[in-house]
């Protein structure tokens, strides 16, 4: 059964997942930096190549706000070597084949396309906060543009 996602204000689900090294990265890895945790469907499609490319090309960015970026999907580890070596993304894509994570931060939802439903991760973003609190959730994202607006709201509460 999906979970809800939490709320702002609430403390970040802890998790430790593989990356694409099949190196295991902990939320608590970063603890006292923000964390851009996103959600995407799958690898090497259109969406998610754009908004994985997009964090990429702003990583700098990111990094001279004290921010780290972590890609979360379902497809696994060689999946997502593959991937990054296709594209040179410099962000951790950490693989969720059993959706554990997915689901504790409700990306796993029911979804309807042409008439049929299936389960499959809805693509969202979470900020958060130093201390681990969530500080802003983005439940539907549009992959286009996605990591600017990340970007100008992290800006924003870094004042």
């Amino acid at each position: 059964m999906p979970k809800k996602m939490p709320k702002i204000g609430m403390p970040a689900p802890d998790f430790s997942l593989p990356n694409q090294q099949n190196r295991e990265v902990s939320l608590s890895d970063f603890k006292g930096k923000w964390v851009v945790l996103y959600f995407y469907p799958k690898d090497d499609t259109p969406g998610c190549t754009t908004e994985a490319c997009d964090f990429t090309e702003s990583l700098e960015d990111f990094e001279g706000l004290d921010a780290v970026v972590l890609g979360v999907s379902a497809d696994s580890v060689a999946l997502h070597r593959k991937f990054a070596d296709k594209y040179k993304l410099k962000i951790n894509l950490l693989s969720d084949e059993k959706h554990k994570v997915i689901e504790k931060y409700g990306a796993w939802q029911l979804k309807n396309m042409y008439g049929k439903k299936y389960h499959g991760i809805v693509r969202s973003t979470f900020l958060i906060n130093p201390n681990g609190k969530i500080s802003r959730i983005w439940p539907k994202v549009t992959a286009e543009g996605h990591a600017k607006e990340v970007k100008a709201n992290l800006e924003e509460l870094r004042q």
